[in-house]
């Protein structure tokens, strides 16, 4: 042995040898792939996303109610829905009006000088939706009560707006109810002796860049005057 060289004493514990080095941990998911790989995982989830959507817009066309992109891409929805993903079920039920309805009244007024005179026609129907247009809590009173009203007469009422037993007579009163409560602080000065309301019925007119024609003509239906 050189006589520069120590001997290690006896019993001296030697240092560990250092640990390998690990190579950083993979990123999760399709961040841990390579390049080539990521692109074709992104193309086939975009893929995916887009037929699935596809799928979801197409079945929904087929159950809401018909309207001008149903009607216009019919073949394509029926070549795609049957037979594989035929649906037993209605979006709505019933389907949403395609018609603006109003309903108006006027009255026959006994003046306090004695005249008899009877006012203009009155939207009831307009004034109900200037009260619920830019109002955060409509109340349900100004948003269905006059709608509710008039859909049960006309359905306890035939054509020629005869009642079907006692529930036509039960609407008739509850309509006429609602009529004079709204008009009845304005005529204070005198005595209403008669009120008539009427229905005013507009279809609502397709896009301009639809085909489809559409009846928009006014229809009325008058009834009766009725003595309060």
């Amino acid at each position: 042995m050189d006589s520069n060289e120590r001997k290690p004493a006896e019993g001296t514990a030697q240092p560990p040898p250092p640990p390998p080095v690990q190579p950083p941990p993979r990123p999760p998911g399709i961040a841990g792939l390579s390049t080539p790989y990521r692109v074709v995982a992104a193309l086939a989830l975009g893929a995916v996303a887009v037929a699935a959507c596809s799928h979801l817009a197409l079945v929904f066309l087929h159950v809401a109610p018909a309207n001008t992109v149903s009607r216009e891409h019919a073949r394509t929805i029926d070549g795609w829905i049957y037979p594989e993903f035929e649906q037993n079920w209605k979006l709505f039920a019933p389907n949403p009006l395609q018609q603006n309805i109003a309903v108006e009244v006027r009255a026959q007024v006994r003046t306090g000088g004695g005249d008899l005179i009877t006012t203009g026609w009155r939207d009831l129907s307009a004034e109900d939706g200037a009260e619920i247009r830019h109002s955060l809590l409509p109340s349900h009173t100004e948003q269905n009560e006059l709608r509710r009203a008039w859909d049960f007469f006309t359905g306890s009422h035939d054509a020629d707006n005869k009642p079907s037993g006692e529930r036509g007579e039960l609407s008739e009163e509850y309509l006429r109810r609602i009529a004079m409560d709204r008009i009845g602080p304005d005529h204070r000065d005198g005595h209403v002796l008669r009120i008539q309301l009427r229905s005013v019925t507009r279809a609502v007119p397709a896009p301009e860049w639809s085909t489809e024609t559409t009846d928009t003509q006014t229809y009325y239906r008058e009834l009766p005057w009725w003595t309060v």
